[in-house]
């Protein structure tokens, strides 16, 4: 009988091939979309998932992973690179990006998710194996068993100083915005710590899927009777408003994959319902969008538009999402037509219309819960660099709007060189139109709605509304 010989000492093990995990290979691309690319996750992510399904590589509980996953890591970039940086042995500069997506992905299974230690660290080290090889793999291993020697609460205890401090630094290591973004939004909101926590931990949360049902087209009624079964709610504020629970669908209704229906935050609706119920001096036949992509305001201002028998001009500067507004109003009944105009250099004669809204483009700092990585992609300049379009916008809007007509400004930002500032700016500008509008109170035109401010204008807020920070203006040409 023969016998094995013996294993000779230091024999190396047969090497082993990294397991491709499907769910976190695609939350690593996303990442790298968004890093490389400066796409945004809630466009890149989508295609992914359906890309996964349509391989039969994830189910729907894969699905949500993958999306807490990427959404979870930008959410929380800043507070994962403090604590990832007491971990690595060199700045976090010097760490290629790929790498520290990896670390990132993995810090936030430690700290933000349930998942259990050890299954997170071995977790992202395939991953590692997998895209960066098992040489960096060595060094992410090493990395993330330092992370793993606390929990969340413990490492914040060591990374953010003492509020009494350094309040802003302190908020914004503990709640994941840069330190000027807190201090922005703390101008704009106002009051003491319990506010500025409050809207800094429902910038983190992630938000409802909310649904519009366009007017003359489907009702709220529908939404609820055909997504039922999925814990569907109605919206808070908006009566065409449906919130889905979290995991619904939306392109699992007919009226949304017919156009009759579309996402859209409760807070857009209600900058386009209290645009469309201001009330007018005179005739109420022509609308105009100036601002209309993507799409979302101009559908539902065109299905108002069209129970009145008045028209709406949807204006876009940019071509491709001008085709994307031409989408979204295909199939409104009431006259319409959609075209590609820079609203700074008008296709359309002074004192057409009756109502104008501008969403004017801004850094976006309201709608922090759906683009996260927005957070750390502006920089204070930006918002030099938006100010003379957002004037410029508000004036030819004022141009375009006859005497007794209103128009809407607004933006998706709280900030207030955004918002009251650039509308008073306008007003005191001498001669033309502007110098003959005054402000109209836009609170009475959202009933219902509380926490709306001392007026005339309203900032919506996430945290008090459940909607983002959108910002309104209502003013009303004079002469």
């Amino acid at each position: 009988m023969s016998q094995q010989p013996p294993r000779r000492h230091g024999t190396r093990k047969p090497y082993r091939r990294p397991q491709k995990d499907p769910v976190r290979i695609l939350a690593f691309e996303a990442l790298r979309a968004v890093d490389e690319r400066d796409a945004y996750a809630n466009l890149v992510l989508p295609p992914l998932l359906r890309k996964a399904r349509d391989r039969g590589d994830l189910d729907s509980r894969d699905a949500a992973l993958a999306t807490e996953l990427v959404y979870g890591s930008l959410r929380r970039q800043g507070t994962y690179d403090a604590i990832l940086a007491r971990c690595v042995d060199r700045p976090l500069r010097e760490v290629d990006p790929p790498v520290l997506d990896v670390l990132t992905l993995g810090a936030h299974q430690l700290l933000g998710t349930r998942i259990p230690p050890h299954a997170a660290v071995s977790a992202t080290v395939e991953l590692a194996r997998v895209v960066l090889g098992d040489g960096r793999a060595k060094f992410v291993n090493a990395v993330l068993r330092k992370v793993a020697a606390d929990d969340l609460d413990g490492w914040l205890a060591r990374v953010a100083p003492e509020y009494d401090e350094d309040p802003e630094e302190h908020l914004g290591i503990v709640h994941a915005h840069p330190r000027w973004v807190v201090s922005a939004l703390w101008d704009a909101l106002g009051g003491g710590r319990a506010g500025i926590e409050e809207l800094l931990a429902a910038d983190n949360e992630r938000p409802e899927v909310t649904l519009v049902a366009r007017p003359g087209r489907a009702t709220a009624e529908e939404l609820l009777a055909a997504a039922g079964q999925d814990g569907a709610v109605p919206g808070r504020w908006s009566p065409y408003a449906v919130r889905l629970a979290e995991g619904g669908e939306p392109g699992a209704l007919d009226a949304v994959r017919e156009g009759r229906a579309g996402v859209q935050d409760e807070g857009s609706q209600l900058v386009a319902l209290a645009l469309a119920n201001a009330p007018l001096d005179g005739p109420d036949r022509a609308w105009l969008d100036g601002c209309a992509g993507p799409g979302g305001k101009a559908a539902l201002l065109g299905a108002l538009a069209a129970q009145r028998g008045a028209a709406l001009l949807a204006s876009e500067k940019q071509p491709h999402r001008a085709r994307l507004v031409a989408r979204a109003l295909a199939g409104n009944p009431g006259p319409y037509a959609v075209i590609a105009a820079d609203g700074t250099r008008p296709a359309w004669r002074p004192g057409a219309f009756d109502r104008v809204l501008v969403d004017v483009p801004c850094t976006g700092l309201g709608a922090l819960r759906r683009r996260p990585e927005a957070r750390w992609r502006r920089r204070p300049e930006d918002l030099d660099g938006f100010a003379p379009l957002q004037r410029e916008l508000l004036r030819q809007a004022l141009a375009a709007v006859r005497v007794g007509g209103v128009v809407g400004y607004a933006t998706c930002s709280p900030h207030p060189a955004e918002t009251r500032a650039v509308v008073e700016d306008v007003l005191k500008g001498r001669g033309g139109p502007a110098a003959a509008a005054q402000w109209v109170d836009a609170r009475p035109l959202l009933p219902g709605v509380p926490a709306l401010g001392d007026g005339p204008d309203v900032q919506l807020w996430p945290h008090l509304h459940g909607t983002d920070a959108m910002y309104l203006a209502l003013l009303r040409r004079t002469a």
